[in-house]
């Protein structure tokens, strides 16, 4: 058995108002909180006990996933009181693994949607006799990211943080934030303070001669860190570009949960999610977006590539393009908001009083 690690402690600022009262991991995609399509991904991959290491808004997640049963999976809980970053956070669950020192350990950034075969990357980390192996993908610009330049072999042979000038990018290989780890390399980070394993545990045990193994794995990925990425992501899984075991019904243009009602005229499209009791009136036009539960859509409002939150009203005739609505938010009638412009949660902006686009 391979077990896995899930960071999902943190405070998901970039996807602010989604992560008001929702940690960023429970955020719903594709009709269920994305943490359950990571889940559902790593039991399809054979992993059977996962620890979350979680942090913010922490007391959510054991009351909806429980012991992980429904899921097929063991899982546990274990919080950080303070920040502790990704290596202290992974030393910080360290004594809930069953593993021993030289078995392999998955672990997953909690904010990640991909296509990884999870499978290959423990097999090419056992091959390679690696002490740690990363996943790694290709991106067109790195310079947003962390570079992992390989040898020949797959051999990482540097980690070079957010690059900014073309010399300083030599590989268009990124950290793609999922990792194997020899259990007894886990047991080296320093407990008890904020450790960072892309700046201090990864070029630390490069620097020791530590054997660490990359493998680039380029189907899909995608970092969910901002609202705009969120909404594209929930619709790539409704589409069935984005592969999940736990999408709540077939792919297509729409998912609509069982308990939402759509007016008959109105029209759902590229891979727009409709969450339960949410309400989608007359002549409504929503192409790649995500309502969430108990959202009310007016009739005549046009909808693309906006994420409308739980609870949130939109007027009659408003038009949202690239808009996040907090929720509880009421948007009245008339109104036209764009160009990633976010509304609080519970804000109430009166009927025709808005033409915002955040560029203007």
């Amino acid at each position: 058995m391979t077990e896995a690690i899930l960071l999902v402690g943190g405070k998901g600022t970039r996807l602010r108002p989604l992560t008001v009262r929702t940690p960023k991991p429970m955020v719903p995609a594709a009709g269920v909180p994305f943490l359950t399509h990571q889940l559902a991904r790593a039991r399809a991959a054979g992993v059977e006990h996962i620890v979350l290491a979680t942090s913010y808004l922490a007391e959510v997640f054991e009351p909806y996933f429980g012991d992980g049963s429904a899921l097929g999976l063991h899982l546990e809980y274990v919080t950080e009181h303070e920040p502790l970053g990704t290596g202290g956070a992974i030393r910080n669950v360290a004594e809930r693994l069953h593993s021993g020192p030289d078995d392999p350990v998955l672990i997953f950034n909690g904010d990640i949607l991909t296509g990884l075969d999870i499978p290959a990357l423990v097999d090419t980390h056992r091959t390679a006799g690696a002490d740690v192996s990363l996943h790694l993908t290709r991106v067109e610009d790195p310079r947003a990211f962390g570079l992992v330049p390989t040898d020949a072999t797959g051999r990482v042979t540097a980690f070079l943080e957010k690059p900014q000038t073309p010399e300083e990018i030599v590989t268009d290989q990124i950290n793609a934030g999922a990792y194997v780890f020899n259990r007894s390399v886990i047991d080296t980070i320093p407990a008890g303070r904020p450790v960072s394993v892309e700046r201090e545990t990864f070029p630390g045990l490069l620097a020791e001669g530590a054997h660490l193994q990359g493998m680039v794995d380029s189907t899909y990925w995608l970092d969910l860190g901002t609202p705009q990425a969120f909404v594209r992501g929930s619709a790539d899984l409704v589409l069935g570009r984005a592969p999940s075991p736990a999408v709540p019904g077939r792919r297509g243009e729409r998912l609509v949960l069982e308990s939402a009602e759509v007016a008959g005229d109105a029209k759902l499209s590229g891979g727009t999610v409709v969450g339960a009791r949410a309400v989608i009136g007359a002549g409504a036009r929503i192409e790649g977006s995500a309502v969430l539960d108990g959202a009310v859509v007016e009739e005549g409002a046009e909808i693309r590539d906006a994420l409308i939150g739980a609870g949130a009203r939109i007027g009659a005739r408003t038009v949202l393009d690239g808009a996040v609505i907090g929720d509880g938010a009421r948007i009245g009638a008339d109104n036209e908001l764009r160009g990633g412009i976010r509304i609080w949660c519970d804000a109430d902006i009166p009927a025709g009083s808005v033409r915002f686009s955040s560029d203007q």
